[in-house]
């Protein structure tokens, strides 16, 4: 019998789960339909990159919300800039094998799979489904994926800045990694001059695509000008997330000052939804610390508020965040190391028993494996019980209301590191 209330009532109310192939019939998935309900932005996250059951997971719910409820989009945390051209293949634009080279220098968090299969029933849906990147470029690790392509828009548009253009883009190639754990000691070591004149000249360039944005339309049209602005927000956000992070390794960083990388991607979320229409419907594919609807805090510090967040709080209730754990098995800890090929390593560490307090625990002291429980039925039915207060993250714990941080939680039971990761 569980030992508290909670697992208790998480024992007689959470749905077993059946297949872990993305390929298996989608039956065993149904009680997710009223879970979501009208849901406009299902956000699909994992406690752990690299983990084959939660990528498995995550394919079978894109199939299920498309085929069985109607999404249309597959966002992911993936370069917005980067995630046009994804999304141009998925539409069936080149080869086949052309994905690969697409995919060459990024981290395999496991969009090479939904993408194959997006390709796929493209081919014959009536309506496709699109794919949206959400990051900021590289991972935090480069401002050229987007600096580039505002370059090529400025050439046709607006030569007479193609100058502070091209100088951002020297100072950037500088430092460019293929990720944020790469470029960041870069960073830090340009002198502070170079540092402000970088985040100067992409203010100003800012300034001036708003200013004479009519200009702009006049002599392109509106859409290309509105990918090349949101290119540009996105240069700044990630040219403010490179500051933020230094600070906070160098103990002297503003509160919550990470969240300008949760925003941006809230920010360009919403752009795609505004972009698609008013019968859009989004799958996003995210870090469960990114989903999450509540404050990260560590160590009794405000750190970070996730997109998750901001997007609970502009869309309410049409946005509805599904963590995805295990109780068992392997995780991947991600160690800084600036001689790696990512800028960190990854350890295939052995997951201790769940700790006291955690969403895992009440999984195991209920008794269940491979399920999932709506959480927003807990609440009111267990007055008075101790609610889970810490989730994991990796082979650690991040402190929060799991109640209010998720809708819904599924656990797979156990979780093994993937093959390819990055070793």
């Amino acid at each position: 019998m569980p030992s508290s209330p909670f697992a208790a009532w998480l024992r007689d109310h959470a749905t077993p789960l059946t297949h872990l192939d993305p390929e298996a019939p989608l039956d065993d998935l149904e009680p997710l339909r009223d879970l979501i309900g009208t849901a406009r932005v299902v956000a699909v996250g994992e406690n752990s990159h690299f983990i084959d059951e939660f990528s498995a997971m995550r394919q079978r719910i894109l199939r299920f919300l498309v085929e069985r409820c109607g999404f249309t989009v597959l966002a992911f945390e993936f370069g917005f800039s980067e995630g046009h051209a994804l999304d141009a293949w998925a539409q069936g634009e080149g080869a086949d094998e052309d994905l690969s080279a697409h995919l060459a220098s990024t981290i395999p968090v496991g969009v090479g799979e939904p993408l194959r299969w997006m390709r796929r029933y493209n081919r014959t849906a009536a309506r496709p489904v699109r794919f949206a990147g959400v990051d900021i470029p590289a991972a935090g690790g480069s401002l050229l994926p987007v600096l580039a392509p505002v370059a090529d828009y400025l050439r046709e548009i607006d030569p007479e800045v193609l100058p502070a253009v091209k100088e951002a883009m020297r100072i950037a190639e500088s430092f460019a990694g293929p990720s944020a754990s790469a470029a960041a000691p870069r960073w830090a070591r340009l002198d502070a001059a170079e540092q402000d004149a970088l985040s100067a000249l992409l203010s100003r360039l800012l300034i001036r695509f708003r200013s004479v944005e009519p200009l702009y339309v006049s002599r392109g049209d509106q859409r290309q000008y509105d990918i090349a602005m949101r290119r540009l927000e996105v240069a700044c956000h990630a040219d403010y997330s490179f500051r933020a992070m230094a600070d906070l390794f160098a103990g002297r960083g503003l509160t919550a000052d990470p969240s300008a990388r949760d925003q941006s991607m809230a920010a360009s979320l919403r752009w795609h939804l505004e972009q698609l229409g008013p019968e859009t419907r989004v799958v996003l594919a995210a870090h469960n610390a990114h989903i999450l609807k509540s404050p990260i805090s560590f160590g009794g510090h405000l750190t970070a508020l996730p997109m998750g967040q901001y997007l609970h709080n502009s869309l309410g209730e049409e946005y509805f965040a599904l963590g995805l754990t295990s109780t068992a098995g392997h995780t991947a800890d991600m160690q800084p190391d600036e001689a790696a090929p990512f800028g960190f390593t990854v350890e295939n560490t052995t997951l201790e028993q769940p700790e006291p307090g955690s969403i895992e625990a009440a999984f195991a002291d209920a008794g269940l494996g491979f399920s999932l429980a709506d959480l927003r039925q807990a609440g009111p039915q267990t007055p008075g019980a101790t609610h889970p207060d810490r989730t994991r993250l990796q082979s650690a714990y991040l402190h929060i209301p799991v109640l209010d941080a998720f809708d819904a939680v599924l656990n797979t039971g156990t979780s093994t590191v993937a093959t390819n990761a990055l070793g």
